[in-house]
C-alpha cells in the first residue's frame, strides 16, 4: 500500500500554522509529513519561509504517528554537511525514529545567501562529497575527511538514533540516481517518471523507498483555486533547470510573467473534483512511486482542505 504524505510547505506559511497543519495532518491519517527546506519562497505572494529545522523539531515533538521527513535539504552552500548530520540525528532522536534526511544539490533561491552559486558541474561534485560525509556520521563513525571542497579535521555525533537515520536523495538525471544508489536508503522525484526509479535501481536503489509529491489546489469554487494556483504556483512549469538558477522571487516572477491561468490548471487539478486529485496522486503510484505527498497550493487553505482530506480524499487513495 502507498504511503500518503502531506506537505508542511514553509513557502506559504509561518512556523506555528505549520506545526499546528502537522497536527492536524497526523489526526486526519496522513502517514508521512514532508517539510520544504527555503530561505525564501518561489515568489513574492506565497510570503512565507520560516526556518526548517526548526519546524521540524517542534513538529518532532507534538506527533507520534507520523513519519517526517525534510524535502529536501541542501548540504553544499547554506549548511556544511556535519552540520546538517547533526540536525539529522537530533531529529531522528526528537522524533523515535520517525525521521528520513531527505537531500538534494539545491537551488540558487535559497543557497545564494551566504555566497555565490557554483556552476552545476561543481554543485555535483560538492553534493557527492557532502553524502561522503553525512553517511558516516549518521553511522556512528568518528570521521576525517579532506575533499576538494569540504574539511573535517574531527567529527564525531554523540547524540543520534540507535537505528541511523535514512539518507533519501532527490533525483532529476542519470547522475543524480548514480549518487542516490550508491549513498542513499530512498529516492526522491517531484515527477511521476518511472524512467528515474528504473536508473535508480540500476544504480543499486531496488527495493527502497521511492518518495514523490503532486501537487493540488482544493476548494469548492475551481475558478477562485485556479486563480490560487497561478498566484502562487506560476513557477511550477518553469523546469528544474530554470527553477535552480533564478535568485529570487522577483526573478520568478519576471520568468512566469506570461504564464496563463490555464496553463498551471492544466497541470495542477483545481476545485473540488475528488476524482481529478486522485488520479493526479495515481500517476506516482503507477509509475512505482512508494510515498507520495500531497501539496495543498494556498497557505490559508489547509485547515480546509485536511478536514476534507480526512473524510472524502484518504479513504479513496487507500483504495490504489
Amino acid at each position: 500500500m502507498v504511503t500518503v504524505g502531506y506537505s508542511v510547505l514553509c513557502e506559504q506559511a509561518g512556523p506555528k500554522e505549520l506545526v499546528d497543519y502537522a497536527v492536524r495532518a497526523e489526526s486526519a491519517g496522513f502517514d508521512l509529513a514532508v517539510v520544504s527546506d527555503h530561505y525564501y519562497p518561489w515568489l513574492e505572494s506565497q510570503g512565507h519561509s520560516p526556518y526548517a529545522w526548526s519546524v521540524l523539531g517542534a513538529v518532532a515533538h507534538v506527533t507520534s504517528r507520523i513519519e517526517l521527513m525534510s524535502f529536501v535539504t541542501c548540504p553544499i552552500r547554506r549548511y556544511h554537511p556535519s552540520v546538517v548530520a547533526q540536525r539529522a540525528a537530533t531529529v531522528g532522536l526528537l522524533s523515535d525514529g520517525r525521521f528520513t534526511l531527505g537531500l538534494g544539490a539545491g537551488e540558487n533561491l535559497n543557497e545564494h545567501v551566504v555566497g555565490g552559486w557554483p556552476h552545476v558541474e561543481q554543485r555535483h561534485e560538492m553534493f557527492e562529497e557532502a553524502l561522503q560525509i553525512i553517511r558516516p556520521l549518521l553511522d556512528g563513525q568518528r570521521l576525517t575527511y579532506s575533499g576538494n571542497h569540504f574539511d573535517v579535521p574531527d567529527a564525531y555525533l554523540w547524540d543520534r538514533p540507535e537505528t541511523p537515520v535514512p539518507i533519501a536523495v532527490a533525483v532529476s538525471g542519470t547522475g543524480s540516481c548514480e549518487l542516490a544508489g550508491a549513498y542513499a536508503d530512498a529516492v526522491v522525484a517531484t515527477e511521476p517518471e518511472s524512467q528515474l526509479l528504473e536508473l535508480f535501481d540500476r544504480a543499486g536503489g531496488r527495493g527502497k523507498p521511492r518518495y514523490g509529491q503532486v501537487s493540488i489546489c482544493y476548494g469548492p469554487d475551481e475558478d477562485e483555486c485556479r486563480r490560487i494556483v497561478h498566484d502562487q504556483f506560476r513557477w511550477f512549469g518553469l523546469g528544474w533547470k530554470v527553477n535552480a538558477e533564478l535568485p529570487g522571487p522577483e526573478s520568478f516572477a519576471s520568468a512566469s510573467q506570461f504564464v496563463r491561468v490555464e496553463d498551471v490548471a492544466s497541470s495542477i487539478p483545481c476545485g473540488p473534483d475528488v476524482d481529478a486529485h486522485v488520479a493526479a496522486f495515481k500517476k506516482f503510484v503507477d509509475a512505482g512511486f512508494t510515498h507520495v505527498a500531497i501539496t495543498q497550493v494556498g497557505g490559508d487553505s489547509q485547515p480546509v482542505f485536511l478536514d476534507w482530506a480526512r473524510e472524502e480524499l484518504i479513504p479513496r487513495l487507500r483504495e490504489l
